[in-house]
């Protein structure tokens, strides 16, 4: 599992931002596929904070699906509302950083 120490404080600044995000990807019917892997790179890798809609999956779904995309994805959920979740990683390079903690 993907570990990147966030305390409460940090999170809370990382729902705040996600609050005005449109999500970036969505996950459908197909779940949780290479191509949706691919994509959820690319974005944390150049946005670091991005936003997921879950299409049609119920709340225990949606629960294993997040934890999925974290520890495959090598990122950190920071926060869920409904049907969208919120994840984080922190660009290694600190010169192209759009998110300062």
């Amino acid at each position: 599992m993907y570990e990147f120490p966030l305390t409460g404080a940090q999170k809370t600044f990382l729902r705040g931002l996600g609050q005005t995000l449109q999500p970036g990807i969505k996950v459908g019917k197909a779940g949780l596929t290479p191509a949706f892997y691919v994509e959820m790179q690319h974005l944390l890798d150049s946005q670091e904070l991005v936003k997921v809609r879950f299409l049609g999956a119920d709340r225990h779904q949606r629960a294993e699906l997040t934890e999925q995309i974290a520890d495959e994805a090598r990122c950190v959920h920071v926060g869920g509302v409904g049907a969208t979740a919120l994840f984080y990683r922190q660009q290694p390079n600190p010169e192209r950083r759009g998110i300062e903690l």
